[in-house]
């Protein structure tokens, strides 16, 4: 076994629109993960596993991030938040609650994003537990969409997951979002959109965040849905639960208002797509024309998408 010791746990702090400025936590050996999404944008799984494993000890990772905040608070570098963000799946390592809690010593928020798919295991939800905030993976609640876009391990059971996840939400604490990523073709349709809101709906979490891929993907032939399909996803998911925004690659302040009101919209169709009527408004409050929206699609700013006979504007992916 290789020594993971000598290889690099912390990086960052990176800006996040989720988490402000995230200090990333590599707990996991490169690719080691229960599923093998064709639309991971590190490279295929190496690994495929469902078993947890002892990889890091505790003291060394705590130890480690202890000389990062030193070092970065000597720089005048803010920390937001320590995020469990590895190239694999963090709950496979099986001293993940040992890590939080010794790292909670240090006084700084901890997140965890996770594809979820150990959340039935009650010991890991315990050790999930003690996070301030966690993003699960929620791509499909169809069994035969889930296994072609995550393509899991095989011993692994989508209903047990889903329901470790409502489960889980009955005894967590913090916030707790969760992540749809948004294949072209693939999950991107609406009974599929009405599916995953349906489950969202009963779950509920505090922020449902709906992405694309960004970078090259571990399938190249795979594409990002459309600003078409994101728009009718958004539409169709956001009047069950309180809150769904899109992650599509934009890491602004998604909710200054700055005065500006080009920056305002830019800030507002990155997180959610505007109704016409509503950048009319906008456009009345500040004096300005209808040929500023037109120039900012000419600009490849913003593009429009209709849906249910209304024209939305979203912010360019």
């Amino acid at each position: 076994m290789p020594d993971f010791e000598q290889l690099p746990i912390v990086f960052g702090p990176v800006p996040s629109r989720r988490l402000g400025r995230s200090l990333g936590i590599n707990n996991i050996p490169y690719k080691w993960c229960s599923f093998a999404c064709i639309y991971c944008q590190i490279g295929d799984t190496i690994k495929l596993r469902y078993t947890r494993h002892k990889i890091y000890d505790s003291d060394y990772i705590f130890k480690t991030i202890q000389k990062k905040l030193i070092d970065l608070e000597k720089q005048h570098e803010p920390v937001d938040y320590l995020a469990f963000v590895p190239d694999g799946e963090p709950t496979l390592d099986i001293n993940l609650g040992e890590h939080i809690r010794k790292l909670k010593k240090l006084s700084v928020p901890i997140a965890v994003i996770t594809n979820a798919s150990l959340i039935s295991d009650p010991h890991v939800q315990d050790e999930l537990s003690l996070s301030d905030w966690i993003s699960l993976k929620v791509d499909a609640v169809d069994p035969l969409i889930w296994k072609k876009i995550d393509r899991p391990h095989g011993k692994l059971n989508h209903q047990k997951i889903l329901e470790g996840m409502l489960s889980f939400k009955q005894k967590y604490k913090g916030i707790l979002t969760t992540e749809t990523m948004l294949v072209n073709g693939i999950n991107d349709f609406d009974e599929t959109a009405a599916q995953t809101g349906d489950f969202l709906k009963q779950l509920q979490p505090d922020i449902a965040y709906l992405s694309i891929p960004t970078r090259p993907p571990a399938d190249k032939n795979i594409k990002p849905a459309t600003p078409e399909s994101v728009n009718r996803v958004w539409q169709i998911i956001s009047p069950k639960i309180k809150r769904v925004e899109l992650l599509t690659g934009y890491e602004g302040n998604a909710f200054a208002s700055s005065g500006d009101i080009k920056k305002d919209i830019l800030s507002i169709t990155a997180v959610h797509p505007m109704r016409q009527d509503a950048v009319d408004e906008m456009l009345s409050r500040f004096n300005k024309k209808w040929e500023l929206i037109d120039q900012m699609i000419e600009d490849n700013e913003l593009i429009k998408a209709n849906y249910d006979n209304h024209n939305f504007y979203l912010r360019k992916f």
